[in-house]
Formats: structure tokens, sequence, C-alpha cells
């Protein structure tokens, strides 16, 4: 009876071996929807990033890697209890592929939601890199924002409980000039955030954007290196201060502006 079982269990194991997808990297796109952004903002980043994929320099990336493929999700973010599944885990090895997945992202364009929590966005990333049915060669969280974290828990517990899990976090913060009262939620260096408090793993690198029209741009360079799994020295951050940067700022701006109702 005992080998009877062990047989089971062995022929269980063995077929859901087989089902799993073997790819170069496993890509967690996580987007920034806090509403800080606003709605023309949002169609800008979907339509960024799936001209972005479908674009030759990304494809190439793609096809120069040792296996010729790899598994993406695109995942909106904003407060804790806030992730919206834009593409599940889907393999991306063609132009093709690329077409649909960019088909997919642009199929409609939804509303923002409250809070920033870029620590909820990586723990969320984590989990889902972690029971997926793929075996990345490399495993990469891609989190894009345009302000620190406010919810949830500390952002630098976050990031080094998913480095402790052998994933790469890199970041993409968006330092557009906003005027009016979502000005109150920002910060100057939100490179520097991202360099000392969000990214890390090997070769984790941030890519600022600091205006709308660099977007493309800037997720196609960013995904390229990802892919490729090759050094981004030269696009680290701009701005770095000589002190160790506070991680919790964005908590600490969300206390003194708790009065308008948590508007990101």
């Amino acid at each position: 009876m005992r080998l009877f079982i062990f047989l089971l269990a062995w022929l269980a194991t063995s077929v859901h071996a087989e089902e799993r997808v073997e790819v170069d990297v496993e890509l967690f796109l996580a987007v920034d929807v806090s509403r800080s952004m606003q709605p023309y903002e949002l169609e800008i980043q979907r339509r960024g990033y799936a001209a972005a994929l479908q674009s030759p320099e990304v494809q190439d990336a793609i096809a120069g890697g040792f296996l010729g493929r790899i598994a993406i999700t695109y995942v909106e973010w904003a407060g804790a209890y806030h992730q919206r599944e834009i593409v599940p885990w889907t393999l991306l090895a063609t132009p093709e592929d690329a077409a649909k997945i960019a088909d997919t992202i642009t199929a409609h364009f939804d509303q923002a939601m409250r809070r920033t929590s870029i620590s909820s966005a990586l723990t969320y990333a984590a989990d889902s890199i972690d029971t997926n049915a793929i075996d990345g060669l490399r495993r990469v969280i891609d989190v894009s924002g345009d302000g620190p974290n406010n919810m949830g828990a500390p952002v630098t517990h976050a990031r080094d409980a998913v480095l402790a899990r052998g994933i790469t976090i890199n970041g993409l913060p968006l330092m557009t000039q906003d005027d009016g009262i979502m000005a109150r939620w920002n910060i100057p260096d939100l490179d520097a955030y991202y360099t000392d408090c969000v990214i890390g793993g090997m070769g984790a690198f941030v890519v600022p954007v600091t205006d709308w029209s660099e977007f493309e741009d800037a997720v196609r360079r960013k995904l390229v290196l990802e892919i490729a799994g090759q050094p981004a020295r030269l696009w680290q951050a701009q701005v770095r201060s000589a002190a160790p940067y506070n991680c919790l700022i964005g908590e600490e701006i969300w206390e003194r502006n708790r009065d308008i109702f948590a508007l990101p």
C-alpha cells in the first residue's frame, strides 16, 4: 500500500512538472494607477507599454534569449488592497504574441484607484511569481510609480522580503511635474527614493521619466534591459542623497495631508 501511494505521489509530481513552462524571464509589470494619475496619464501608460512590447528592440531582445521566450503579466496597482490584473501570465515569443498582449492592454481604459502602496504591489507581485506555472531563468518585478509608499507595510520591509525570494526589482519613477493639489503628494527626488528604498537584486536599476513624452521610449529601453539581462549603469538615479534616504517620507506626507480624504 505504501508503495502504491508513493507511486501515485510520484506520478502526480511528474505530471505537474511537465505542465510547467520554462522561459528566459518571468516579468511582472506593476503599473501605478493611483488617484494622483490623470485619465490621460493612465492612457499614456497603457499605450506606451503596448507599443514598447511590439517594438523591434524588444522583439530582438526576446529572440536573443537562451530559450527565446518570456512570460509577462500586466497588473495595475494603487492602495494596499487595490491590484487589477489586465493581462494574466502570458507567454511572449513572437510579434503575434506581442500584438495580442498589446490589444488586451489597450482594449479599454479603467479609472484610477485610491492610495499608493508600493509595498503591497511588491508582495502581490512576488506571490504571483511564486505561484504561477512558469519557471524563469530570471524573475523580475518592474514597478512604476509617481510617488512614495503611503499605505501598507514599510516599503523596505516588502522589498527585503521580495529580494529574499530571489526576485529582482527594477523601478520606473514617474517624475512628471504636477500642478495644483496633487503636487503636495510628490517628492522632487523620486528616482533617489526608488533607488534607495524600492529596487534591489542582481542588476537592479531605475529609469526615471521626467516628461510623458519620454514614457514609451523609457519603457522600451527598460524592457530591453530586463529581458536581455544587461547592466543598466546609464540609468541609475539622477539624484542621490549623501545620508541614508528617509524611506518613510510617503507615510509622513500622508499624515500631514490626511485632511483631504486620501486623494492619492
